[in-house]
């Protein structure tokens, strides 16, 4: 193996572990050593990227090397909008779905751009593509997705109409009308005819349907079966927080045995100054560029950030990064003994790893409404300046209101400035709005990281 192979192999593998800053020297030295590797050139810039260094000028440098490669084209994108020039993303990326309408991934980026630093129609991506591309399934049901989103239900009734005029009935149109018909809740009769219509679809998004429904219908054992026949597949993680709900309206004791525990909720103090709280505040907020929050996030009344803030390279992160994980540490450690049935106690507890971190900042009438992260084991909230008074607690089990389920949070958490709150990714969680001031955390989910060589 040559010396640009050999860090190009040691780059991914840091990367891999998070050793950020050590992948970024691998990384450097093999386009240092093979300037003109396109591969070289993509890790270069994507650990630049992740690190919250600038990298726009990087992507397009590897973009000259690979023109073809619309990863590149993406990211250089959303480099532009962190540096603060997201009317220029925007355009890159306009240019390039323009030319290739059917890329679904520039068609959602460019929507989510433009959505959240209010560049336009967030939209019209899709509508041009299938101007230019009546016939193409995929690209109909992308804009309803991104448009049911935000419960534009007029906006989503109007493409599913014009797709069905356009491509005939097929089965993908057929589950995107199931769901609208169960999720906009005006005519129960036929989100119910449109179930029935669609038994024996094996389709995990049309499973959770159906356990919506049944909670919104009252029937608890109908939400409670459907939910555990998805146990034993790869949607497991979204199943388990209704079946909570559905054991808990049935007085089921596994309620207790899924959530119930104490232990499996924790709070924190992090090991940072009162300084350092101060320079981390002022870190994060630098970094909440965008207008509006991410319309498939459970924000409302404020900002996210985006890339996983906690493998940034400013050193008050990496000292929060530190500090929070010995948290994480310490929650683990307490947890109650495995149990091989249980989404969090039946999985191994070392070595763990981060699987998404962020920052949340809201205004006066923000929160965060109720939600799960189904790509978690550990999620968290770490509270660095918070308003005055009681407002933007932490409710822990309260399901989502438009299920309209009479059950009370199982608790709720009054946050304190440098304390961390660890609890299971599965237990549905929001924040109570508040009147007035600034709530700023970050947020962070953490997983069992696979083990190098089996």
């Amino acid at each position: 193996m040559n010396e640009v192979a050999a860090c190009l192999d040691r780059g991914l593998a840091l990367r891999g572990e998070e050793r950020m800053g050590e992948a970024d020297a691998a990384f450097t030295r093999a386009h240092a050593l093979a300037p003109r590797d396109p591969v070289a050139a993509r890790c270069l810039a994507q650990i630049r990227f992740e690190r919250g260094y600038p990298a726009a000028a990087l992507f397009a440098a590897a973009r000259a090397l690979a023109p073809g490669d619309r990863d590149l084209l993406r990211n250089e994108a959303l480099a532009l909008a962190a540096e603060r020039a997201p009317d220029q993303g925007e355009a890159l990326l306009a240019d390039a779905v323009a030319a290739a309408p059917d890329w679904l991934d520039g068609q959602r980026v460019l929507a989510t751009l433009r959505w959240t630093h209010e560049l336009g129609d967030p939209f019209a991506g899709y509508a041009a593509g299938v101007e230019a591309m009546p016939g193409n399934a995929a690209l109909w049901l992308a804009w309803f997705a991104a448009v049911a989103q935000q419960r534009d239900w007029p906006a989503a009734r109007t493409i599913l109409d014009q797709a069905c005029a356009a491509i005939g009935e097929t089965r993908g149109l057929l589950l995107a009308e199931t769901f609208m018909a169960v999720e906009r809740d005006a005519d129960r009769g036929e989100a119910r005819r449109l179930l029935d219509l669609t038994t024996g679809i094996d389709d995990a998004g049309l499973s959770i349907c159906r356990i919506r429904f049944a909670l919104r219908e009252e029937d608890w054992v109908g939400a409670r079966d459907t939910a555990q026949a998805m146990l034993g597949g790869p949607a497991a993680m979204l199943a388990w927080p209704y079946l909570a709900l559905a054991w808990h309206l049935l007085g089921d004791p596994a309620a207790e045995w899924l959530e119930g525990d104490p232990r499996l909720v924790g709070e924190y103090p992090v090991a940072l100054s009162d300084a350092e709280i101060g320079e981390l505040t002022e870190t994060l907020r630098s970094l909440h560029t965008a207008r509006a929050p991410y319309g498939e996030q459970s924000v409302r009344g404020g900002t996210q950030t985006d890339r996983s803030v906690l493998l940034r390279h400013e050193p008050i992160l990496a000292r929060t990064r530190a500090a929070l994980m010995a948290a994480v540490e310490a929650h683990v450690a307490q947890l109650p003994p495995p149990d091989p049935r249980h989404p969090l106690l039946g999985r191994p507890r070392a070595p763990l790893r981060l699987a998404g971190s962020w920052s949340v900042r809201l205004s006066g009438g923000g929160r965060n409404v109720p939600h799960t992260h189904p790509a978690g084991w550990l999620s968290s909230a770490f509270y660095v300046t918070l308003p005055d008074g009681e407002g933007g607690a932490l409710a822990l089990g309260t399901p989502p209101p438009e299920l309209g389920l009479d059950l009370p949070p199982r608790r709720v958490v009054r946050p304190v400035v440098g304390r961390v709150v660890l609890f299971p990714s599965t237990l549905w969680h929001s924040t109570l709005p508040f009147t007035s001031g600034e709530r700023l955390n970050i947020a962070f989910d953490i997983v069992p990281a696979a083990r190098r060589g089996g």
